[in-house]
């Protein structure tokens, strides 16, 4: 591993890892893995308990374009980790590992096809728990997790409900690799199209995913473009 393996962007350290680097991190360590992004920055600004959890995870990875070309604005050659083909990655290690997997969030029509999807594409899978996101005590969700004690826990509840749910269960499951996964569920069951490999490629599935739910318009902008104005202040502040 690298000796300098993170880099601060807008106040939070982000690990430089490549992305097989990370992977072989979180397998030793174990822990929460976040993926960092504009929004997910842009919320912890306002949420101290998600700052928090973002300076306390075992793994922060660049999910976003936005912080990639934030990174090399600031001098920092990195580049993204998809979260959502990471989660993957540890899906498909999971079996020749012999490690149990949990999955935790979405509707449950959207959670049963995900699982069903997950057993028919990954040979040997053993997903040994799931509950849909519609829960309203989580320490019940925990309990159950202590008992079964999974390996991996994916979470598909949005952030930043499934990162506080994540730091909650870290405390009862302190070895296992634990991932917010966003709407990862929606694509890996069917219910969303995964945008074109050419868009996954420039980093641009938002971009794709706003063209297909016009809603996230509003979310994402001026999210975005703020966020690169305030990195060329904070390159700009720390060259004076």
């Amino acid at each position: 591993m690298k000796i300098q393996d993170k880099a601060k962007i807008q106040g939070f350290e982000v690990n430089t890892y490549s992305e097989e680097e990370a992977f072989v991190r979180i397998q030793e360590t174990g822990g929460q893995v976040v993926t960092i992004n504009p929004e997910i920055i842009a919320m912890a600004k306002e949420d101290e308990e998600l700052k928090e959890i973002i300076d306390s995870a075992e793994l922060v990875i660049p999910d976003g374009i936005g912080v990639e070309i934030g990174l090399k604005i600031l001098g920092h050659n990195v580049k993204r980790i998809p979260g959502i083909n990471f989660a993957r990655r540890l899906l498909e290690s999971s079996v020749k590992k012999s490690q149990t997997v949990a999955l935790i969030g979405s509707k449950p029509t959207v959670l049963k096809k995900t699982v069903d999807n997950l057993r028919s594409e990954i040979q040997g899978i053993n997903i040994i728990y799931s509950r849909d996101g519609y829960f309203g005590d989580s320490q019940n969700v925990i309990e159950d997790l202590k008992l079964c004690k999974p390996d991996i826990v994916l979470v598909a509840m949005g952030v930043p409900k499934q990162e506080k749910f994540i730091y909650q269960l870290k405390k009862v499951l302190p070895d296992a690799i634990m991932i917010g996964v966003g709407g990862s569920f929606d694509v890996w069951s069917g219910f969303i199209k995964r945008a074109p490999e050419i868009y996954q490629k420039l980093g641009l599935e938002w971009l794709y995913r706003t063209i297909l739910e016009p809603e996230r318009f509003k979310r994402i902008f001026p999210t975005l473009p703020m966020f690169i104005i305030n990195v060329l202040k904070e390159k700009w502040s720390s060259k004076c």
